[in-house]
Protein backbone atom coordinates (compact mmCIF):
# COMPACT_ATOMS: atom_id res chain seq x y z
CA UNK A 1 0.00 0.00 0.00
CA UNK A 2 2.20 3.03 -1.47
CA UNK A 3 -0.22 5.96 -0.75
CA UNK A 4 1.35 8.90 1.46
CA UNK A 5 -0.86 10.02 4.44
CA UNK A 6 -1.91 13.21 4.55
CA UNK A 7 -5.18 15.43 5.05
CA UNK A 8 -7.65 14.84 2.75
CA UNK A 9 -10.64 12.32 3.01
CA UNK A 10 -8.59 9.22 1.46
CA UNK A 11 -5.75 9.51 3.36
CA UNK A 12 -6.40 11.57 6.31
CA UNK A 13 -7.00 11.38 9.79
CA UNK A 14 -9.16 8.48 9.80
CA UNK A 15 -7.12 6.45 7.57
CA UNK A 16 -3.51 6.68 9.13
CA UNK A 17 -3.86 3.84 11.52
CA UNK A 18 -3.99 1.77 8.49
CA UNK A 19 -0.52 2.58 7.87
CA UNK A 20 0.82 3.14 11.22
CA UNK A 21 -1.71 1.28 13.88
CA UNK A 22 -0.29 3.12 16.76
CA UNK A 23 -2.49 5.76 15.22
CA UNK A 24 -5.04 3.54 17.56
CA UNK A 25 -2.95 3.65 20.25
CA UNK A 26 -4.16 4.62 23.82
CA UNK A 27 -2.09 7.23 24.19
CA UNK A 28 -2.46 9.48 21.41
CA UNK A 29 -2.61 12.99 20.22
CA UNK A 30 -4.23 16.13 20.10
CA UNK A 31 -7.11 16.06 23.33
CA UNK A 32 -10.10 17.50 24.48
CA UNK A 33 -9.03 19.86 27.22
CA UNK A 34 -11.87 20.12 29.55
CA UNK A 35 -10.83 22.48 32.33
CA UNK A 36 -12.87 21.28 34.86
CA UNK A 37 -11.52 17.63 34.96
CA UNK A 38 -8.03 19.00 35.27
CA UNK A 39 -6.06 18.86 38.55
CA UNK A 40 -3.74 21.37 39.80
CA UNK A 41 -0.75 19.51 40.21
CA UNK A 42 1.66 21.89 43.12
CA UNK A 43 4.46 19.74 42.39
CA UNK A 44 4.89 20.93 38.63
CA UNK A 45 7.76 23.02 38.32
CA UNK A 46 8.46 26.46 36.04
CA UNK A 47 9.56 25.69 32.91
CA UNK A 48 12.36 27.58 30.89
CA UNK A 49 13.63 27.50 28.00
CA UNK A 50 17.27 28.74 26.83
CA UNK A 51 17.76 28.59 22.82
CA UNK A 52 20.74 30.03 21.11
CA UNK A 53 19.07 32.21 18.33
CA UNK A 54 22.03 30.57 16.18
CA UNK A 55 21.38 27.05 16.58
CA UNK A 56 18.56 27.85 13.96
CA UNK A 57 19.60 26.77 10.40
CA UNK A 58 16.99 26.19 8.05
CA UNK A 59 13.14 26.79 7.46
CA UNK A 60 11.58 24.04 4.32
CA UNK A 61 7.74 23.20 3.41
CA UNK A 62 7.78 19.26 3.05
CA UNK A 63 3.56 19.82 1.62
CA UNK A 64 2.08 18.60 5.51
CA UNK A 65 3.86 21.82 7.06
CA UNK A 66 6.32 24.38 7.55
CA UNK A 67 8.76 23.28 9.37
CA UNK A 68 11.72 25.44 10.91
CA UNK A 69 14.94 23.07 12.06
CA UNK A 70 17.76 23.71 13.97
CA UNK A 71 21.14 22.20 14.99
CA UNK A 72 20.59 19.42 17.94
CA UNK A 73 24.28 18.13 17.54
CA UNK A 74 25.08 19.50 21.51
CA UNK A 75 23.06 20.77 24.23
CA UNK A 76 22.68 24.29 22.52
CA UNK A 77 18.88 25.28 22.85
CA UNK A 78 17.23 23.88 25.59
CA UNK A 79 14.19 23.09 27.76
CA UNK A 80 13.90 22.15 31.48
CA UNK A 81 12.05 22.51 34.11
CA UNK A 82 8.15 21.84 33.91
CA UNK A 83 7.16 18.39 34.04
CA UNK A 84 10.52 16.90 32.48
CA UNK A 85 12.94 15.02 34.24
CA UNK A 86 15.77 16.81 32.71
CA UNK A 87 16.83 19.06 29.99
CA UNK A 88 15.58 18.88 26.13
CA UNK A 89 17.39 19.52 23.20
CA UNK A 90 15.20 21.88 20.62
CA UNK A 91 14.68 19.99 17.17
CA UNK A 92 12.62 21.92 15.10
CA UNK A 93 9.23 24.05 15.26
CA UNK A 94 6.37 23.84 13.40
CA UNK A 95 2.72 24.35 12.75
CA UNK A 96 -0.73 23.20 12.32
CA UNK A 97 -3.29 25.64 10.42
CA UNK A 98 -7.12 25.93 8.73
CA UNK A 99 -8.25 26.81 5.75
CA UNK A 100 -10.57 29.72 7.73
CA UNK A 101 -9.58 31.68 11.37
CA UNK A 102 -12.08 29.31 13.39
CA UNK A 103 -10.31 26.62 13.45
CA UNK A 104 -6.52 25.63 12.90
CA UNK A 105 -4.83 23.88 16.43
CA UNK A 106 -5.02 20.56 16.93
CA UNK A 107 -5.64 20.48 20.94
CA UNK A 108 -9.18 22.32 22.25
CA UNK A 109 -9.46 24.55 25.10
CA UNK A 110 -13.29 23.58 26.74
CA UNK A 111 -14.82 23.34 22.93
CA UNK A 112 -12.69 26.41 22.06
CA UNK A 113 -10.62 25.57 18.64
CA UNK A 114 -7.62 28.04 18.13
CA UNK A 115 -6.35 29.61 14.58
CA UNK A 116 -3.55 27.67 14.74
CA UNK A 117 -1.19 25.49 16.97
CA UNK A 118 2.86 25.96 17.26
CA UNK A 119 4.66 23.03 17.89
CA UNK A 120 8.28 22.93 19.46
CA UNK A 121 9.56 19.75 19.19
CA UNK A 122 12.45 18.80 21.81
CA UNK A 123 14.18 15.22 22.61
CA UNK A 124 15.71 13.61 25.80
CA UNK A 125 19.74 13.13 25.13
CA UNK A 126 20.49 11.14 27.46
CA UNK A 127 19.28 8.72 24.69
CA UNK A 128 22.28 9.88 22.12
CA UNK A 129 19.67 9.89 19.48
CA UNK A 130 16.53 11.55 18.30
CA UNK A 131 15.78 8.54 16.80
CA UNK A 132 16.38 6.39 20.22
CA UNK A 133 14.15 9.04 21.86
CA UNK A 134 10.97 8.46 20.09
CA UNK A 135 10.97 4.93 20.95
CA UNK A 136 10.70 6.35 24.36
CA UNK A 137 7.82 7.45 27.01
CA UNK A 138 9.90 10.50 28.17
CA UNK A 139 12.03 10.48 24.65
CA UNK A 140 10.26 13.80 23.42
CA UNK A 141 8.73 17.27 25.04
CA UNK A 142 6.30 19.27 22.66
CA UNK A 143 5.30 22.72 24.06
CA UNK A 144 2.34 23.79 22.43
CA UNK A 145 1.23 26.86 21.86
CA UNK A 146 -2.19 27.84 20.54
CA UNK A 147 -2.37 31.43 18.29
CA UNK A 148 -5.90 33.26 18.50
CA UNK A 149 -6.50 36.31 16.20
CA UNK A 150 -6.12 39.88 17.23
CA UNK A 151 -2.98 42.12 17.07
CA UNK A 152 -0.39 41.66 14.74
CA UNK A 153 3.08 39.80 16.19
CA UNK A 154 5.94 41.49 14.69
CA UNK A 155 8.04 38.59 15.69
CA UNK A 156 6.21 36.48 14.12
CA UNK A 157 6.87 38.54 11.47
CA UNK A 158 10.14 37.33 11.23
CA UNK A 159 9.05 33.97 10.33
CA UNK A 160 6.95 34.54 7.91
CA UNK A 161 8.66 36.66 5.90
CA UNK A 162 10.95 33.63 5.43
CA UNK A 163 7.40 31.99 3.99
CA UNK A 164 8.32 33.48 0.14
CA UNK A 165 11.05 31.31 -0.12
CA UNK A 166 9.57 27.82 0.52
CA UNK A 167 6.24 28.48 -1.06
CA UNK A 168 5.64 25.18 -2.77
CA UNK A 169 6.29 21.44 -1.27
CA UNK A 170 9.91 20.40 -0.96
CA UNK A 171 11.99 23.84 -0.78
CA UNK A 172 14.08 24.75 2.03
CA UNK A 173 16.00 27.64 2.74
CA UNK A 174 18.64 29.11 4.84
CA UNK A 175 17.01 30.54 7.95
CA UNK A 176 19.42 31.99 10.74
CA UNK A 177 19.59 33.85 13.71
CA UNK A 178 16.16 33.42 15.41
CA UNK A 179 15.48 32.71 18.99
CA UNK A 180 11.55 31.31 18.98
CA UNK A 181 11.47 32.02 22.84
CA UNK A 182 10.35 35.33 21.28
CA UNK A 183 7.27 33.78 20.76
CA UNK A 184 6.13 32.92 24.13
CA UNK A 185 3.18 34.51 26.08
CA UNK A 186 4.16 36.26 28.69
CA UNK A 187 2.54 33.94 31.07
CA UNK A 188 4.21 30.60 31.46
CA UNK A 189 1.18 28.62 32.81
CA UNK A 190 0.87 25.23 31.12
CA UNK A 191 -1.30 21.91 31.08
CA UNK A 192 0.75 18.99 30.67
CA UNK A 193 -0.20 15.51 30.11
CA UNK A 194 1.88 11.90 28.25
CA UNK A 195 0.74 11.70 24.50
CA UNK A 196 2.19 11.06 20.93
CA UNK A 197 3.05 12.85 17.79
CA UNK A 198 0.01 13.92 15.93
CA UNK A 199 1.27 13.16 12.69
CA UNK A 200 2.23 9.64 11.37
CA UNK A 201 3.82 7.47 12.25
CA UNK A 202 2.45 9.34 15.72
CA UNK A 203 5.07 7.93 18.30
CA UNK A 204 3.16 7.75 22.27
CA UNK A 205 6.49 9.44 23.27
CA UNK A 206 5.33 12.83 23.81
CA UNK A 207 5.33 14.67 27.46
CA UNK A 208 3.39 17.73 26.55
CA UNK A 209 3.53 21.41 27.45
CA UNK A 210 0.51 22.87 26.55
CA UNK A 211 0.55 26.76 27.21
CA UNK A 212 -2.79 28.31 28.88
CA UNK A 213 -2.20 31.83 27.77
CA UNK A 214 -2.31 31.86 23.50
CA UNK A 215 -0.28 33.95 21.37
CA UNK A 216 -1.81 36.72 19.38
CA UNK A 217 -1.55 36.93 15.63
CA UNK A 218 -3.61 39.36 13.17
CA UNK A 219 -6.05 37.50 10.45
CA UNK A 220 -3.17 38.79 7.80
CA UNK A 221 -0.46 36.86 9.13
CA UNK A 222 -2.78 33.79 9.62
CA UNK A 223 -3.12 34.68 5.66
CA UNK A 224 0.41 34.64 4.73
CA UNK A 225 0.64 31.02 6.30
CA UNK A 226 -2.17 29.85 4.06
CA UNK A 227 0.21 30.92 1.09
CA UNK A 228 1.75 28.05 1.41
CA UNK A 229 1.80 25.12 -0.96
CA UNK A 230 1.09 21.50 -0.60
CA UNK A 231 2.06 20.66 -4.23
CA UNK A 232 5.35 21.19 -5.68
CA UNK A 233 6.35 23.86 -8.05
CA UNK A 234 5.38 21.69 -11.31
CA UNK A 235 2.14 20.16 -9.58
CA UNK A 236 -1.07 21.86 -10.16
CA UNK A 237 -1.52 24.00 -7.21
CA UNK A 238 -3.42 22.91 -3.97
CA UNK A 239 -3.33 25.16 -1.05
CA UNK A 240 -1.97 24.04 2.04
CA UNK A 241 -4.26 24.20 4.63
CA UNK A 242 -6.53 22.06 7.13
CA UNK A 243 -3.28 20.48 8.32
CA UNK A 244 -4.86 19.68 11.82
CA UNK A 245 -5.68 16.25 13.36
CA UNK A 246 -8.92 16.12 15.36
CA UNK A 247 -8.72 15.12 19.19
CA UNK A 248 -8.54 11.55 20.03
CA UNK A 249 -9.55 9.88 22.85
CA UNK A 250 -8.44 10.43 26.17
CA UNK A 251 -8.60 6.56 27.17
CA UNK A 252 -8.15 7.41 30.98
CA UNK A 253 -4.96 9.64 30.83
CA UNK A 254 -4.87 12.51 33.80
CA UNK A 255 -4.23 15.96 32.22
CA UNK A 256 -2.42 18.22 34.84
CA UNK A 257 -2.30 22.34 35.55
CA UNK A 258 0.36 24.14 36.71
CA UNK A 259 -1.82 26.65 38.29
CA UNK A 260 -4.47 27.13 40.33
Amino acid sequence: MAKEWGYASHNGPDHWHELYPIANGDNQSPIELHTKDIKYDPSLQPWSASYDAGSAKIILNNGKTCRVVFDDTYDRSMLRGGPLPGPYRLRQFHLHWGASDDHGSEHTVDGVKYAAELHLVHWNPKYNTFKEALKQRDGIAVVGIFLKIGREKGEFQLFLDALDKVKTKGTEAPFTHFDPSCLFPACRDYWTYHGSFTTPPCEECIVWLLLKEPMTVSSDQMAKLRSLFASAENEPPVPLVGNWRPPQPIKGRVVKASFK
